[in-house]
């Protein structure tokens, strides 16, 4: 038997909280942590068709990407849209949980799952997290016991921790050289007379929230009056976290090509999927990027990919991107724009998979077919016909 704390664990691990971005609402809306939960249904939206499906499969558990509450309420009354989603989900004892931008970032996440309904094999983020910001600090302590006592304190203030390990250094022996001038308290030698002493050199990393700390514990530890030290910024370093994702084909294939597998790979939408690019132009590196991703334009153009797959692509990003020609990374990408919902709908099976693994035996889970997006017909144009890119001859 599983409680609803046990599922959150479960996908809070996969999708950190904190990687949301900080104008983001994730986490759980309503529900008791206590609650047994033997049943979640995974969707894109908190709709009436999601919640009623919910509802009506036995669910115990509403899990969506997109946030019910993404701004913030006053109220949540029974007499608005959102308050009465709520007040249904709540009296059907069914709780709501939101993973959005911090599932955008995981690694694996939202861009992760598209990527792999495309038949891509990932090797990295578009726009990838940098990693954590880490210092290195250099001491130089007389050959003694005070190696341990400044060992020790450093570790003790945040220094030396390296994935699952603690105190962490690297210690190499060598001389130090000083000449004490008037006004100084030597521990070791005399005011006036140069000193040359058997030092070891103590380096040890720690994250740069903790710089403040680890200096004024080596200040506190150190014998000398004045301990000598440098403090280094170390270059972040590469991180599988972050938005949107770099993949390949197994093989090349026409951009008109690669527009119907993108068609063929996502649910069916009334917006479909548009191409923008040569329709012969081979394609095999590609950028995908789950929900709105025209922002990234320029990421994909540096990351020389050949096509970039996203939803949302307004007029003038994509016909100013197609206008530059070429970019840092050679010449700009072909576009694909699919519809918002189906670019982030694979996702769901991934999310639902997560707690399936996690909780096997004692959770069922289920992925929503209800088509949320809100475009819900279409039609062709029938206009007159035009020559692409010339203007339609005036009468």
């Amino acid at each position: 038997m599983s409680t609803l704390r046990d599922v959150v664990a479960a996908l809070d691990a996969a999708y950190p909280p904190r990687l949301a971005m900080d104008w983001d609402a994730v986490g759980l809306v309503c529900g008791d942590p206590d609650d047994t939960v033997s049943r979640v249904l995974f969707a894109v939206d908190p709709t009436p068709e999601t919640v009623d499906e919910a509802i009506s499969s036995g669910a115990q558990l509403l899990v969506t990407h997109h946030p019910l509450l993404l701004r913030g309420v006053h109220g949540v009354g029974a007499d608005t849209p959102k308050g009465a989603l709520l007040h249904r989900l709540i009296r059907a004892g069914v709780a709501l949980f939101t993973a959005h931008t911090n599932a955008d970032v995981a690694d694996p996440g939202v861009s992760d799952a598209l990527a792999a309904a495309l038949g891509l094999t990932v090797s990295g983020p578009l726009e990838p997290e940098p990693g954590p910001a880490l210092d290195k600090i250099v001491t130089f302590v007389p050959v003694g016991p005070s190696i341990a006592a400044v060992h020790t304190a450093l570790s003790d203030a945040g220094a030396g921790a390296i994935g699952n390990y603690s105190h962490c250094s690297f210690a190499t022996a060598g001389t130090g050289q000083f000449l004490p001038l008037d006004g100084a308290a030597p521990v070791i030698g005399s005011v006036g007379r140069l000193e040359r002493v058997a030092e070891t050199r103590l380096e040890m990393v720690l994250p740069r929230s903790r710089r403040r700390d680890v200096v004024a514990a080596l200040r506190a530890a150190h014998p000398y009056e004045e301990p000598a030290f440098d403090l280094l910024e170390m270059a972040p370093l590469p991180s599988s976290l972050g938005l949107g994702r770099v993949g390949e084909l197994a093989a090349a294939e026409p951009f008109a090509a690669f527009t119907r597998r993108v068609a063929a790979a996502l649910p069916a939408t009334a917006w479909g999927v548009r191409g923008a690019g040569d329709p012969e132009r081979p394609i095999r590196r590609v950028a995908v990027c789950g929900g709105a991703g025209d922002s990234a334009l320029n990421s994909a153009t540096r990351a020389g990919v050949d096509a970039f797959v996203t939803a949302d692509l307004r007029h003038h990003p994509a016909s100013e991107h197609a206008l530059a020609g070429t970019g840092p990374g050679g010449p700009t990408p072909a576009l694909v724009d699919v519809a918002h919902w189906a670019s982030e709908w694979p996702w769901c099976g991934q999310a639902a998979g997560v707690v399936a693994e996690a909780l096997a035996g004692s959770v069922s889970v289920a992925v929503s077919r209800a088509r949320t997006d809100p475009w819900t017909t279409a039609a062709p144009s029938s206009g007159s016909d035009t020559t692409a890119g010339q203007p339609e001859a005036s009468a």
